[in-house]
Parts: C-alpha cells; sequence; structure tokens
C-alpha cells in the first residue's frame, strides 16, 4: 500500500490554489504583463480602506455581468464543454453560442422597450 504524505498545503488547512500568497499570484499576473483583478479581504480586527472597497465593487460589477453570461450559455445554451474536432471549430462553435446569447439580448431589450407602461 502506498502512503502519500501531505503536501504543506493540505497541512495548513487551505486548499493548494489558494496556499500561495496574495503578492505571489499578483507578481506572477505582472511579469505576465496582466492587471490583477483579485479582491481585497479584510483580515481579523483590520477592515479595509474606503478605497478598497471601492476598488472591489467595480471588480464586482464586471465579474457579475461576465458570470451572468457564463452562467446562461451553460445552463441554457448547450454548456460550456466543446466537442468538436479542431480549433476552427470550436471558435465558430462557441462564436455561434456568443451571438445567439446576443441576439436573446436584443430581442429581451426590444420587448422591455415595447412593453406599455
Amino acid at each position: 500500500m502506498c502512503s502519500i504524505s501531505p503536501t504543506p498545503a493540505r497541512r495548513s488547512g487551505r486548499t493548494a490554489p489558494t496556499a500561495r500568497s496574495r503578492l505571489q499570484i499578483e507578481a506572477g499576473l505582472k511579469e505576465k504583463g496582466l492587471q490583477s483583478r483579485i479582491h481585497r479581504r479584510a483580515a481579523r480586527n483590520r477592515p479595509l480602506t474606503e478605497r478598497q472597497k471601492s476598488a472591489n465593487t467595480t471588480r464586482s460589477k464586471v465579474r457579475a455581468r461576465v458570470e451572468h453570461v457564463f452562467g446562461h450559455q451553460q445552463s441554457a445554451m448547450g454548456g460550456k464543454i466543446v466537442r468538436t474536432i479542431g480549433i476552427v471549430r470550436a471558435r465558430f462553435k462557441i462564436g455561434m453560442m456568443n451571438l445567439g446569447y446576443n441576439i436573446r439580448q436584443l430581442v429581451q431589450l426590444e420587448r422591455m422597450a415595447a412593453a406599455p407602461v
């Protein structure tokens, strides 16, 4: 029987992806030329500043809109798994899913505009 020793991340009670510090993750993003969009989190007896709260609110607005689109595509449009052969077909299928979502949104907005007040 083979025994696997726990990794340091598991011994600390954290799962592996969150064991890295926020600073390490942000440094890795900066090296790749990407901007960090990770929310700030308050610690015990150390609340967030107003600037940090405002930044979290801004990030949440973008995240909520994007996740709404992906959630709709997953639940109503065949999911997020693309079963095609080749990247060209996969891009086409994803593009058609995006187009379908946009058309549905357009129809919904036009219905709302035409509804009597």
